[in-house]
Formats: structure tokens, C-alpha cells, sequence
């Protein structure tokens, strides 16, 4: 991994008319922006559908593209769209704030009509999709169309529907094959409009660094459709859930209700429902940083109904067994080990044997007394250097919020003074770490507070929804932030291949 740094920016916070960030001008105006800066790297978070409380971390499906990141001009330009719809569609709320629940209500019904026209007019090419993405693109339209018409969990579904039988699905297909056409080709305007923006980031410099959660959602078309996959009872319900134990921050543990995985189905299938993941992660992204990469090691089962994690126990993981599976597949994709909490001896040798970049946090470095693994004299260039991630405050909340101790600790350690701003100390810090990779929120650069925060663990409601505002990305910040990759032997683009390998 070359010495580089890039910004870590969700697509649902870009800014733009239609009250969500887009895969259109707004993300190409960011690459150009972090072309200017210096940055070499935009790090995203999931971009799969999100169903109930709007998770990129709880998607309806592991490969297909979240339709509300679809730019309307884009399809305008297509002749799909036309001005007065584009027009009506234009958002009339807070500009720093997407509305979900808006958009659920509106956006279906304007991507839908523009699919009937995609149809219509671009048959061959739509078609030609269709046949290329058949092992997952029809399970998902089924699926989608599905939680339309029965919104409850899958779970509660009609039991023929709910087993997937052959003769309810055909039926589904024959009566609804309009509907679902139309919904197989929303996904071709998403993956339409992601192949053109990863070329102009290839073109301008910008490698994309995705984001693979360990677990699939349980309202998901991939557990419906390939249930033997899962540790699932006879009622297709998990026997056990995901989570994580009892601990300093969270006496009760978290409890996230994942279903787990059957590591036995899948090693004797050769882990290709995995690879299949994969495969779809790699098409999208040039690095890919794996949630919970600890969770391949051991992970915490928790009996299905219980009330809090505690009642978890822990169970052995796949471990380098499905690592070397997926390197072998997979030899120049670029992966990110999200090795953050506590570890064990056992984890940190998967860590080791597997050769991936793990991450030191600067916001977990700093507790007095402690000997952090996070602090930058203990970077090693094979990792990646952040700021904070998604699930923390930005800097200048976390400066405003930690302890008093905390903060003198950094203040002391980084040298940070009032003159220069501590943030900006803060910033180069993690820029000189000898990491190989530094990764920053863009609010950092900004000095957003609390207001800009993306998600606060263990809450529901308010989170996901921060948005740049129109304007705040400026040449001056730019020249900043160029000047300070610079300094520090980051500033240097990377070289793309055309199929976006690094």
C-alpha cells in the first residue's frame, strides 16, 4: 500500500437537489474536489437498499444498489425523466438533512416511471443486464416486491411465499412480471450510473474504498432466497444472533439480531455464497474494509429472544480457512481489516497470518494511563491510520466532549496549541503517522460538530442523515488540505487501471 490519504464521506451526505447525495454531478464535483485536495482515497460506507431505520449496515440485499442514490438528472439526460417530474422531485426540506421517510413515499413511484420508458426505448441493453446479474437480480426483485406487498418481516409472510416454493413464485412472477421488470431495471440505472462515476474517479486519480459488513440484515432477499446458509430453525427463524459481549462502554453488550452464519454449509460448499459477495464488493470498489473482521476468528452467538447480549457465548469462526479461499479468489483486491475493540492473542494472530492492514483510531488513543495500541508511535505502515469512523463524532465534537484528561493527553502528546487550532493538531497527527493509509471524515476538515456526527451506536432514529451543505467544499480548503498531504508524502495520486485495480 502506497503512503496516501483519503476522506471518508457516506454518498447519502453529498449534496444536490433531491434531498440525498447521488451518483451523479454531486459525486463527480467531490472527486474533483478531492483531486484538488491532495486525497487519493474517498471511503464510503454500504451502498445496498436500507429498509427499516435507514442502516447502509441493515441493507435489503448484499449486492444490489441503493435505488435512492439514483441521479434524476442522469436520467433526465436519458430521456426518461422528464423536467416537470424532476422538477416536483426537487426537495423543499433542510438542505443538511435527508427525510427517508419522504423519500420512501416519493421515490419509488418516480423510478418506476422512468424504468417503463428505459424499457420501452433501451430494451436490448436492459435486457443484456438483466441476463448478466440473473444469480441475484430476480430473488431481489421478488423480494422487493414482496416486502411491498406484505411490509412485515418476510418471517410473517404467506408460508409458500415465505419458503420461496417454486409454484407461489411462478405465480408471483406471471401476475407481477411488469412490476418486477421494472424493479430489476431501477438496479440497472444504479449500477448504469456507479460504473460511469468509478471511471471518472479512475480518471481523476480517486481509488473507492467500500465497506463489507460481516453480517447481512434479516430482512434481507439473501437469507429468504438461501436459507440453508444461515443457522436457521425448521421455521426458517436463527436459532442464534449476532452481537457483542458485555463491556466497559456497554454493560449489557449490543445485541444486533444478525442471523449467523452455517460455517460448515459454507466450507463444504466451498465458501462460494461468499465469494459470490465478494465478487460483487470487487466490481464496485477498489479497497474494501471488512466489518468485524474479529468476528472470523470467534464470534458472539446469542440464543434467539434473548433480551440482552449477555446470555451470548463465544464460537469459533472460519478464520484463514475462508481468508485464503477469498484471496486466492481475489488476489488484487485490496482489503481493510476492521480489527478495532477488544482483541485477542487469537485474533491479532488472524490478523497477522492474513498480511491485512488493520486501524488505529486517534480518538481511542488518548486515555490516560494506557499504553494505546491507537497511538500513532505504535502505527506500523501496514494500517490505516483514521481520525474516527463513522460511528464516532467528528473531531470537533470529540474535542469539545472527551475528558478533560483525554484532551490534555493529546494536547501534550501531539503538541497541540490554539494558535494552529487543535483539530488542525489533531489532523496532523494522524498525516504523519508512518500508517500507510490516513483517513479523515471530510467534517473534520470542516470543523463540524456534534450536528455532523453520521451514527451514534446503540441509538435508533436521527442517525444517517447528515449532508454537506451546497458551497461548503471550497478552493481554499482544498489548497489546505492539498499543501497538508504534501507535507507529510501524501499528496501523490494513485495510478488506476482500467478495471480499477490498485
Amino acid at each position: 500500500m502506497r503512503r496516501s490519504c483519503g476522506v471518508l464521506l457516506p454518498i447519502f451526505s453529498l449534496p444536490g437537489p433531491y434531498g440525498i447525495g447521488s451518483l451523479g454531478r454531486p459525486a463527480r464535483e467531490f472527486i474533483d474536489f478531492l483531486a484538488a485536495a491532495g486525497q487519493s482515497w474517498w471511503q464510503i460506507l454500504p451502498v445496498g437498499p436500507t429498509g427499516y431505520g435507514d442502516s447502509p449496515y441493515q441493507c435489503l440485499s448484499s449486492h444490489a444498489g441503493n435505488p435512492y442514490f439514483i441521479d434524476l438528472e442522469m436520467l433526465g439526460e436519458a430521456g426518461w425523466l422528464t423536467a416537470a417530474e424532476r422538477s416536483q422531485a426537487r426537495w423543499q426540506g433542510a438542505e443538511d438533512q435527508v427525510d427517508y421517510g419522504a423519500l420512501y413515499r416519493e421515490r419509488g413511484r418516480l423510478l418506476a416511471q422512468a424504468a417503463r420508458r428505459a424499457l420501452e426505448e433501451n430494451r436490448e441493453e436492459v435486457e443484456a443486464f438483466f441476463r448478466r446479474e440473473e444469480g441475484w437480480l430476480r430473488s431481489y426483485a421478488l423480494f422487493a416486491l414482496l416486502k411491498r406487498r406484505y411490509p412485515s418481516s418476510w418471517a410473517q409472510w404467506p408460508r409458500d411465499l415465505r419458503r420461496g416454493q417454486r409454484q407461489a413464485l411462478e405465480a408471483l412472477e406471471r401476475e407481477a412480471a411488469q412490476e418486477l421488470r421494472e424493479e430489476m431495471c431501477v438496479q440497472y440505472f444504479f449500477f448504469s450510473q456507479w460504473q460511469a462515476l468509478r471511471r471518472y474517479a479512475q480518471n481523476h486519480g480517486v481509488g473507492i474504498i467500500g465497506d463489507l459488513p460481516i453480517y447481512v440484515s434479516p430482512e434481507c432477499a439473501d437469507v429468504w432466497a438461501e436459507p440453508r446458509w444461515f443457522r436457521l430453525d425448521e421455521d426458517l427463524a436463527p436459532r442464534e444472533v449476532a452481537g457483542v459481549p458485555p463491556d466497559y462502554f456497554q454493560k449489557e453488550g449490543q445485541l444486533w439480531g444478525n442471523p449467523l452464519y452455517d460455517w460448515d454449509a459454507l466450507a463444504a460448499d466451498g465458501y462460494g455464497w461468499w465469494i459470490r459477495r465478494v465478487e460483487s464488493a470487487r466490481r464496485l470498489f477498489d479497497m474494501v474494509r471488512i466489518d468485524h473482521f474479529r468476528g472470523f476468528e470467534s464470534y458472539w452467538a446469542v440464543p434467539a429472544g434473548a433480551s440482552t447480549a449477555r446470555e451470548g457465548r463465544w464460537v469459533k469462526g472460519p478464520g484463514m480457512d475462508l481468508l485464503r479461499v477469498l484471496q486466492g479468489w481475489f488476489p488484487d483486491l485490496r482489503l481493510i481489516a476492521e480489527d478495532l475493540g477488544t482483541l485477542t492473542p487469537e485474533v491479532e494472530r488472524l490478523l497477522e497470518e492474513s498480511g491485512l492492514p488493520g486501524m488505529r483510531v486517534l480518538e481511542f488513543a488518548f486515555s490516560p494511563g494506557a499504553d494505546s495500541a491507537y497511538l500513532p508511535h505504535h502505527h506500523i505502515p501496514r494500517c490505516v491510520c483514521y481520525t474516527g469512523t463513522h460511528d464516532n463524532a467528528p473531531l470537533s465534537a470529540w474535542l469539545a466532549q472527551a475528558p478533560e484528561a483525554e484532551r490534555a493527553f493529546a494536547r501534550a502528546y501531539l503538541g497541540l496549541h490554539q494558535e494552529e487550532g487543535e483539530r488542525q493538531g489533531l489532523l496532523r497527527g494522524g498525516m504523519s503517522s508512518v500508517a500507510a493509509l490516513f483517513i479523515a471524515q471530510m467534517q473534520d476538515y470542516l470543523g463540524t460538530g456534534e450536528e455532523g456526527r453520521i451514527n451514534t451506536p446503540g441509538t435508533l432514529g436521527g442517525n444517517w442523515q447528515w449532508r454537506l451543505r451546497p458551497g461548503q467544499l471550497t478552493d481554499k480548503l482544498a489548497r489546505q488540505m492539498a499543501e497538508m498531504a504534501g507535507r507529510y508524502g501524501r499528496g501523490r495520486p494513485l495510478e488506476l487501471t482500467a478495471e480499477g485495480a490498485l
